[in-house]
């Protein structure tokens, strides 16, 4: 597997996807809500891409166990790759210099589509450097239906925002961490190599 920004999508494709955040660990929820978008927004690609040092988070797994994680979600959809860009870069992993290196990898005729769920999205006002989001891709907030995304964007300074609401999105990855934490079965939340890897690991039982 390549090592730059993206070993899985080549130059040709100009429609691309990007799904960023811990996947700690990644669940069908993630899986449906890329697939779901590139319906929507004719996209040639989904890329994963797993954080590294996240700037408003500092409780998460080793970034080589959700590597994999992300590898065994997605290896079997070739609609689906990932990225290891964050992963591999020092320091604290802000998603506006991810996306100024996608856009100079893809170039200037590469439309994004960054994906996120309904709070993540809500909460965009505290990125750092939203202005220049703006510039570089567009957003889909992924929701519930019915979910209140009232107040959401506002003013030239944030990105296209797009709503697209997702059936069953009712699965999250704090929700299942605490179910292993009590000794649950994952059920069919996990993709079957996820959760294999995650009991072989012994991954959440402390956390």
């Amino acid at each position: 597997m390549g090592r730059g920004p993206d070993p899985g999508v080549s130059r040709s494709e100009r429609r691309i996807g990007i799904l960023g955040g811990t996947f700690d660990p990644p669940h069908e929820g993630h899986l449906m809500a890329a697939r779901e978008s590139a319906a929507a927004f004719s996209l040639e690609r989904v890329l994963f891409v797993p954080t590294g040092q996240p700037w408003q988070k500092d409780d998460y797994s080793d970034p080589e166990d959700r590597f994999m994680m992300v590898v065994l979600a997605t290896s079997t959809d070739p609609l689906l790759a990932m990225s290891r860009i964050e992963l591999d870069r020092s320091g604290l992993t802000y998603t506006v210099d991810t996306l100024e290196e996608l856009r100079r990898f893809y170039g200037d005729d590469a439309r994004f589509y960054f994906i996120l769920g309904a709070d993540a999205a809500l909460n965009l006002g505290t990125w750092v450097g939203l202005d220049r989001l703006a510039a570089l891709t567009d957003i889909v907030a992924v929701a519930r239906p019915g979910s209140d995304l009232a107040g959401l964007g506002g003013g030239e300074a944030w990105p296209e925002i797009h709503r697209l609401d997702v059936e069953g999105l009712d699965v999250s990855s704090t929700a299942l961490r605490e179910r292993l934490r009590r000794g649950e079965d994952l059920g069919p939340h996990v993709p079957a190599p996820v959760a294999a890897y995650i009991a072989a690991r012994s991954l959440y039982l402390g956390k």
